[in-house]
């Protein structure tokens, strides 16, 4: 078991603290650290567990507490990466209904996805436009009361197993990320298919979707027309310091592992622990987790007290993931051979980390974001 004396900082209420508590001992007892062959049944099941243990609602609604999203996800992460990402995706998926959907369809949808009896998307990055989102090209034509949705999204978790997916396309208002609006799609719609299914390094259900005069009601559109750029980046800004959250729980995890094998490999007559190189390493790793929290959870409070946080949230994610990558590497490292074996926990964890460094904001693109900030906040006041 972690460390947890962490939740006693300033950061968190009384309610942060009974929630990771009891989360973490609701996981114990409802979710599996690996799962079978059949990944799209594993996700269905555990959103499904979610939504009864009453853990959905913190991911769905206009008022969401950053730090609750957060630390659900680091508990969640330690325990599975699949958990961790059937909570984050039922809140990615359904984030822009929460921010700008219509009274209509948030009571049509939010319901069911903290129920757990639907399953959510998020239909943003295209083929060649991923970090670029303004190079998007998947269009949406209105024709009357309907319109009609043409082009590919790709790298979509929940693709192939989502009840409904918020898609962005282009509509054409204006040039660039001012041109694009945000619809809703149930799957089984006409015109819209699972064009491919994408297998990963660490499994869960991702896909590339196709839209063929893909005819959906006007009144589908979530937000304004023209301002689903916005409303992508009101759900990410949201959901981008919890992915830093769920990198923390990894590493977390990681770090107990190393411990329990520290203290009891035995080698030369002494335990792996006595040797001063592996006290190094233990010690660099128990900094790298403690100084990404810091950050982590800096961002999550200072959301919830309503201040920006594009900055806080992109330093966030950075030295989490990337700090994860390192305390898992070293992990796997100190497991030496047993370390590569398929399955065992420091080898999937090594699997699952990766992509935290490249979805909802690549590590390069974070480095952009954080340098834009401080020359913006550097430059001379305008007279």
């Amino acid at each position: 078991m972690s460390d947890t004396q962490y939740l006693d900082w300033p950061f968190f209420e009384e309610r942060h603290r009974t929630l990771a508590r009891e989360l973490d001992a609701w996981a114990k007892d409802n979710v599996p650290h690996d799962h079978g062959p059949d990944v799209d049944a594993e996700c269905k099941s555990l959103v499904k567990k979610l939504g009864q243990g009453g853990w959905l609602k913190h991911a769905v609604g206009d008022r969401l507490d950053t730090r609750a999203i957060c630390i659900i996800r680091e508990t969640l992460g330690r325990h599975s990466g699949l958990a961790d990402f059937a909570f984050a995706m039922q809140g990615l998926g359904s984030g822009a209904i929460s921010l700008a959907g219509t009274p209509e369809q948030r009571e049509r949808y939010l319901p069911r996805v903290t129920r757990g009896e639907a399953i959510s998307a998020f239909a943003l990055s295209e083929p060649e436009a991923g970090s670029d989102v303004a190079a998007m090209q998947c269009s949406a034509k209105v024709e009357g009361e309907h319109v009609v949705l043409n082009g590919e999204k790709t790298w979509i978790s929940n693709g192939g197993i989502a009840d409904f997916y918020v898609v962005f396309a282009r509509s054409g208002e204006a040039p660039g990320a001012r041109g694009i609006s945000a619809f809703i799609v149930d799957a089984g719609t006409p015109g819209f298919e699972i064009a491919e299914r994408i297998n990963v390094i660490a499994p869960h259900p991702l896909a590339r979707l196709r839209f063929s005069n893909c005819r959906i009601p006007l009144t589908q559109r979530v937000g304004a027309a023209g301002e689903g750029f916005k409303v992508a980046m009101r759900t990410l800004d949201v959901f981008r310091t919890s992915v830093a959250a769920a990198a923390l729980g990894f590493a977390r995890c990681a770090m107990d592992a190393a411990m329990e094998r520290a203290t009891t490999r035995k080698m030369f007559n002494q335990t792996l622990a006595d040797f001063q190189i592996t006290q190094t390493k233990l010690a660099q790793m128990a900094l790298t987790i403690d100084s990404s929290a810091l950050l982590v959870y800096r961002a999550a409070w200072q959301r919830d007290q309503g201040r920006n946080v594009t900055r806080e949230a992109a330093m966030a994610k950075l030295a989490a993931t990337e700090g994860a990558q390192q305390v898992i590497d070293a992990a796997v490292q100190m497991f030496g051979g047993l370390g590569v074996v398929s399955e065992q926990t420091v080898e999937r964890l090594y699997r699952e980390i990766r992509s935290l460094r490249i979805y909802e904001g690549a590590t390069e693109v974070q480095q952009l974001i954080i340098a834009r900030e401080m020359l913006k906040a550097h430059a001379p006041a305008s007279h």
